[in-house]
Parts: structure tokens; C-alpha cells; sequence
């Protein structure tokens, strides 16, 4: 077989596969969101194990896309997407971790009554998971600007953030009995803004693929 339909079907298999591991990690974050808006402990309980199926994925797409660069020695482009598929999977796995983190506070918080700024990380959670699906269509359409434009949206996320921050800053003033779990609350948050840092970094590698070039997007 000629060598070229090789490493296309090669790379093709690697661009399922990265698929899978975004589609993965986006269905845990909307667990967590679930479960984070019915207090769903056993729904954050599946999210936390969820994460061994994330990192397997991760270690078997860079174990093949280390074969695939050592058996095909590409060039070029090729070698450019093959380099940012390692660069993919581990910004795609830290932003299972930031699943898994908001997975736990659901279950450290399931015995306490909710208020006003789970809205703010609801919020976040589904800007984050628009994101990923985003950039994942971006990546396999090889689309520049497409990519851009998901960068933009982590401005939502990192505005939600800081509103939570006052507001929680707020509501510790008002009643410092809560100070425990607005301190939970003030991690979450974070967690949900560096996810939104990790599709932003994506979407960098996906420009440089594309366009060979490192531009710093947000």
C-alpha cells in the first residue's frame, strides 16, 4: 500500500480517537453541571471515575502518535498536527481534572442548601462545554478562524468568575458562617476558568497547525 494512505488512515484513526477523548470529557463536565444543579451525589461519584476512561484515552493517542511520527518520519504540516496532538490530549485531560474538581464540590456541598451563585458556575460550566465541541470541530475541519473564535468565548467564562468572586466575597461580609463553603465555591469557579484556559490553549495549537505560526489568543 502506497505509504501516504497509510499515514492518512493512520492519522485519521488519531483524529477519531481525539474525538472521543473531547466528547468524553465534555460529557463529564455536563455530568458534573447535572449533577451540580440536582445535588446529585452518585452523578459526581460517576464523573470522579469517568476521569480513569479520560486518561487511558490520553496515554493510548500518544503512544500511536509517537509510533506514527517514528515509523513515518513526516514533514512539514504533518509533523505540526502530530506535534499538537500531544499537546491536545493534555490540555483535553487537565480539562477532565477541572470536571472531576467541580465533581467534588457537588459532594462536598450535597449537605448544604445552595445559593445564588451556583447560576454563575452553571454558567461556566456550559460555556466550557460549548467550547470543547467547538474547538474539537475546528481542530478537524483544520480551521484558523474557527479556532479564534472559541478563544473568544472564555471571555464569558472568565466574566461569570468574577461576578461569583464579588458576589461570594459579598455574601462572606454578610453572614461569615458560610465562609467554608463560599471558600469551595471560589475553587470551582477557578477550576471552570482554567478549563477555559485549556481549550484557549488549544485553540493556539490549532492555529499553529494550521498556519505555523504561535499566536496568543485572550
Amino acid at each position: 500500500m502506497n505509504t501516504r494512505i497509510v499515514f492518512l488512515e493512520e492519522l485519521n484513526r488519531l483524529r477519531h480517537d481525539i474525538l472521543n477523548m473531547a466528547t468524553k470529557v465534555e460529557e463529564d463536565l455536563g455530568k458534573a453541571l447535572s449533577a451540580l444543579r440536582n445535588n446529585d451525589v452518585d452523578l459526581a461519584k460517576e464523573v470522579k471515575a469517568d476521569d480513569a476512561v479520560v486518561n487511558a484515552l490520553q496515554i493510548k493517542i500518544e503512544d500511536e502518535t509517537a509510533i506514527v511520527i517514528a515509523t513515518q518520519q513526516p514533514v512539514a504540516r504533518d509533523l505540526r498536527e502530530l506535534v499538537t496532538i500531544f499537546k491536545l490530549t493534555s490540555n483535553l485531560e487537565r480539562a477532565g481534572d477541572h470536571a472531576v474538581h467541580l465533581a467534588n464540590v457537588v459532594i462536598k456541598l450535597s449537605d448544604k442548601p445552595p445559593f445564588r451563585s451556583m447560576e454563575h458556575l452553571e454558567r461556566m460550566a456550559e460555556t466550557g462545554q460549548e467550547m470543547i465541541r467547538a474547538a474539537v470541530s475546528a481542530y478537524l475541519s483544520q480551521d484558523a478562524n474557527a479556532a479564534r473564535e472559541v478563544a473568544s468565548l472564555d471571555d464569558k467564562i472568565d466574566g461569570e468568575h468574577k461576578a461569583l468572586i464579588e458576589e461570594v466575597l459579598e455574601l462572606m461580609k454578610e453572614n461569615p458562617k458560610l465562609i467554608k463553603k463560599a471558600v469551595r465555591l471560589l475553587n470551582a469557579s477557578g477550576y471552570l476558568e482554567r478549563l477555559g484556559d485549556h481549550i484557549t490553549n488549544i485553540c493556539e495549537e490549532i492555529i499553529y497547525m494550521v498556519e505555523g505560526k504561535h499566536e496568543e489568543l485572550n
